[in-house]
């Protein structure tokens, strides 16, 4: 593909030095559909980031779309705060219906600010109102958003570096395997819990991802999950699940901690939840954790009915009918790590790992900076991939659910072709 570089002036002048992605995918994107975008030089791209898990359901969902032009069409509430509306109760009976009950989780729903962050926000304030404790437990390589009470249970120094204040109140632990098996899981976390002379505050509760997606795609052991869950009970802490890129059927399931068969305390959501890449997050708790006083956690835009809108379609198109979103997740998983071994097998002494679950992998690379050159070569023959991992070295790969099985071939191939193109 031949890309003449856009004209980008204006970006470069007016707006901030802050911009990331714009950097790595020098073009102008005019339109989307599905699983592609179009620039506004008519190149098309095959999209395997899915605005950052934003777009399980791809882009432009036609059935969503209806649905929205419907509701604006017919002049719905489009700012509400928290006032109750048509749009909002069909979100959250279609949410009981559809999904909570069917998996026998009984939470309340709590709408906080509408992005990932601001769940998280939530999750860290309940949870220390209802605890009385302020430390708050996360695990290495964690990401849970860039707020700073988020930041403080993040690992990734550059992100951390960015408060410019100390982040206070939260203390890492070893995920799954970052010892590389050699030690018990959880041997120093209860340690530390059960020795007076530790040092370590009783935590109120303890945030984890089952999948970490922006720290390298490393993937937690249902095992793990499950003697997490027991240690919270046992230490009285509460256990926070961020399922907010790996949840809405990334995985497979619904809930990406399905498969641990675990009942976290507190559950947060955002990114596809809206189905349609609009802002929304939720806030899932157990029913005797909800202590919050009136209007003590608010937010001007925690009502975004356009977005209860394409949610509520969003569960009634793909979840409402007995999981075929689901069983065609795992099939197109199977197929990118049929690829991946395929691609590892031709570059063994270049790729250190492949991982992953559902749709969302990662192959990480024993040259640190050769995932930026293969997400740099991806774009040029039409293909989005992004990078994660405290250096960057792993190519992430998060395309839509609903990408066909040739499209996923046709981008599979092209990464193949992308990274043998740019081996040293």
């Amino acid at each position: 593909m031949t890309i003449t570089p856009p004209a980008l002036s204006v970006f470069e002048t007016v707006e901030s030095e802050v911009r990331s992605y714009c950097r790595g995918w020098p073009a102008v994107f005019d339109r989307a559909q599905g699983a592609r975008l179009t620039d506004e030089d008519g190149h098309e791209y095959l999209d395997f980031f899915a605005g950052a898990g934003s777009l399980n359901y791809g882009h432009n969902n036609p059935v969503l779309k209806r649905a929205l032009l419907d509701y604006l069409e017919r002049d719905g509430i489009t700012h509400g705060l928290d006032m109750a509306t048509t749009s909002k109760r069909a979100f959250l009976e279609t949410f009981q219906n559809v999904i909570l009950r069917p998996r026998d989780l009984p939470y309340k729903v709590m709408f906080p600010g509408p992005t990932g962050t601001n769940a998280v926000e939530a999750a860290l304030k309940l949870a220390r109102k209802v605890k009385g404790r302020e430390s708050i437990v996360s695990f290495t390589n964690a990401f849970h958003g860039m707020s700073l009470g988020s930041l403080a249970v993040t690992g990734n120094a550059f992100k951390r570096a960015g408060a410019g204040i100390p982040l206070v109140h939260g203390t890492p632990m070893p995920f799954d395997n970052y010892l590389d098996g050699q030690v018990p899981d959880f041997l120093w976390f209860e340690r530390l819990l059960e020795d007076q002379g530790s040092g370590l505050n009783k935590p109120a509760a303890v945030i984890v991802e089952t999948v970490q997606g922006e720290g390298g795609i490393n993937v937690a052991r249902p095992q793990w999950l499950r003697a997490l869950a027991d240690l919270c009970r046992r230490q009285d802490m509460l256990l926070i699940v961020d399922d907010i890129q790996m949840g809405c059927g990334r995985t497979g399931a619904f809930f990406s901690f399905e498969e641990a068969g675990i009942t976290p305390d507190i559950v947060t959501l955002s990114k596809s939840i809206s189905g349609y890449g609009l802002p929304m997050s939720l806030c899932l708790f157990k029913p005797e954790l909800d202590v919050w006083e009136p209007g003590e956690h608010n937010g001007t835009f925690r009502g975004n009915n356009p977005a209860f809108v394409t949610a509520t379609a969003a569960l009634e198109a793909y979840w409402a009918d007995g999981g075929a979103l689901e069983k065609q997740t795992r099939a197109r998983g199977e197929q990118v790590e049929q690829a991946l071994i395929s691609i590892t097998e031709e570059n063994l002494v270049d790729v250190k790992e492949y991982r992953g679950h559902g749709l969302v992998w990662g192959m990480e690379f024993h040259d640190k900076e050769r995932a930026g050159r293969v997400a740099r070569r991806a774009f040029d023959l039409g293909l989005l991939v992004e990078t994660s991992g405290p250096q960057s070295e792993v190519t992430k790969l998060l395309p839509p659910l609903t990408i066909t099985e040739d499209e996923l071939d046709e981008g599979l191939r092209t990464l193949a072709r992308a990274v043998r193109e740019t081996a040293v």
